[in-house]
């Protein structure tokens, strides 16, 4: 995120007195920690090499989304790492009942799921105060701002990312108001207003900072793109006081419901398999990280509130936290339901290239990724959300000359495992020849979602290609045929697939352009790149 705010700064400020303790002193010991993080956590890298210089442990990051992370955990699939550091182990202690995979685990920092709002629009909702605070807020208040005065909002999907996942939890334990810790019976009960609370979801992501991102960028180029620009955005309290508007841009109001949220409290994890010396490292880097001074520097550079105990919290707003479920199949089954029943339906076109250069395996390749997602999930919640939905229309649009004829399916409860079925039928039947005419198939793809409608759809297009452009429109007669176009056909983003030789540059402009992203499949297998794909959807 881009520096800080004026607010969030004077607040903070006061942290930096609190220090009555030094920081750690390093007695020269060279050391390594081999971690996987939570990508949000690049943020820290600065005082992690400060911290460095005190105790002589190297932290090296390697990164990964939460849940993500969590299912390697569980896996055993982290035997190159002494630790993990995600924004929360509150999932991972779920399946990994007797937490064999964990060491220790030590809260660095906190960081609460929060909204922001325009203040214009938070304003027009009559929850800003004189002072211009906010306070009162509830999650059926929120919902009510969504079914009577069109409230939209960008979150993450909770089936990929920490934010989204703890804003599921968050919206459906203060709907229940049970007081205890969520059940089934208690989700049952909130569904209808969950559904209307998520009809409000005008942007996914599959990572808290590319939201923000992406909402940041939907705001500034709003009068260009077309594309519909969320009211609000659902994401760390951190990164929301990070945002800085530009010179007459509405600023973002905090909204805290006052009912309660799921708190990150980003454990630094010593994983079982650590050696002794890992081990050692470990509480050299906790002892210095939660030392008074070193938690007032978290405190004032990244926005997160400090977790070590007697640090003083002066600047940030309480907040009351609600109890997480104490059972998986409940998450579990939450998780499904926001896919199943409760966000708006996906629609994604596939825009296939089967020019000669797929030819071998190539071809072969795209199938087996394309297949996989066909499939009945019944693994670990991060791959929930990563196969095609109840609900979805999924689209395949293959090319090569031109444009081939496009075919649909959607995956409805009833006749689901028909829909897959032909989806894999229809997959394994690709051919390939002729030469690569990408961006006329986008083209294709931006008409197929306008005669769609504004049928509450959220809408995207993956293009996969593995050569140039050589036949057809140019990437900028593209840009010129996508003008005008209706807001619910413009906000569909465009994901891009390198793959082969296509043309980086292009693709990183054309994804740009449209609000979506660029994945290397050039290093990592299809498949991979294929499920994070499905985080963004």
């Amino acid at each position: 995120m881009k520096g800080r705010t004026r607010a969030g700064a004077g607040a903070l400020a006061a942290l930096l007195a609190v220090s009555a303790c030094s920081f750690v002193e390093g007695a020269g010991v060279a050391g390594t920690l081999r971690v996987l993080a939570g990508s949000e956590l690049a943020d820290m890298e600065p005082l992690l090499a400060e911290s460095a210089e005190r105790t002589g442990v190297e932290l090296v990051l390697d990164y990964s989304g939460t849940l993500d992370g969590t299912e390697r955990i569980v896996a055993g699939a982290v035997e190159d790492y002494d630790a993990v550091w995600f924004p929360s182990n509150r999932y991972l202690h779920l399946v990994d009942g007797d937490r064999s995979s964990v060491r220790g685990e030590t809260s660095v920092m906190l960081s609460p799921v929060v909204l922001g709002v325009s203040a214009s629009r938070a304003e027009e909702l009559g929850w800003v105060a004189g002072d211009g605070s906010v306070s009162g807020v509830t999650w059926e208040d929120v919902t009510l701002a969504v079914e009577e005065e069109g409230l939209t909002y960008g979150m993450s999907s909770p089936a990929a990312s920490n934010s989204g996942f703890s804003a599921l939890i968050g919206a459906a334990s203060a709907m229940a108001d049970s007081g205890a810790a969520l059940e089934r019976e208690d989700v049952a009960g909130v569904e209808e207003r969950l559904a209307t609370f998520f009809s409000g979801q005008e942007l996914t992501a599959g990572s808290s900072g590319w939201l923000m991102e992406e909402f940041e960028r939907r705001r500034r180029d709003a009068s260009g793109s077309g594309a519909v620009v969320p009211d609000g955005v659902v994401n760390y309290e951190s990164v929301l006081m990070s945002y800085v508007p530009e010179a007459g841009e509405d600023p973002l109001v905090l909204v805290y419901p006052e009912d309660g949220v799921v708190t990150a409290d980003y454990p630094l994890t010593l994983l079982a398999g650590a050696s002794e010396e890992a081990a050692a490292a470990y509480e050299r880097v906790v002892a210095d990280l939660t030392s008074a001074e070193v938690q007032a520097r978290i405190a004032e550079t990244t926005f997160r509130r400090p977790a070590a105990a007697g640090v003083s919290e002066r600047g940030f707003p309480s907040v009351v936290e609600l109890p997480f479920p104490a059972r998986r199949e409940v998450v579990d089954e939450l998780v499904a339901a926001y896919f199943s029943e409760l966000r708006r339906p996906a629609r994604t076109v596939y825009v296939l290239d089967v020019s000669g250069s797929m030819s071998g395996s190539r071809i072969s390749g795209l199938r087996r990724a394309l297949t996989v997602l066909t499939g009945a999930d019944e693994g670990p919640l991060s791959s929930r959300g990563q196969v095609f939905q109840e609900r979805e229309e999924v689209t395949l649009l293959p090319f090569s000359d031109e444009p081939g004829e496009p075919v649909s399916f959607v995956v409805e409860s009833e006749g689901a495992d028909r829909a897959r079925r032909g989806l894999a039928e229809e997959i394994a039947a690709l051919e390939v020849g002729g030469e690569t005419a990408a961006y006329d198939a986008v083209e294709a793809a931006y008409s197929l979602v306008e005669e769609a409608g504004e049928d509450g759809y959220l809408s995207s297009v993956v293009l996969m290609t593995d050569g140039e452009v050589n036949r057809g429109l140019d990437l900028d007669g593209l840009f010129a045929s996508l003008e005008g176009l209706p807001s619910h056909a413009a906000a569909a983003p465009v994901f891009t697939v390198l793959f082969g030789e296509a043309d980086a540059e292009e693709m990183e402009r054309l994804s740009s352009r449209t609000g979506g992203r660029v994945f290397d499949a050039r290093d990592l297998d299809l498949e991979e790149v294929f499920r994070e794909i499905r985080g963004y959807h």
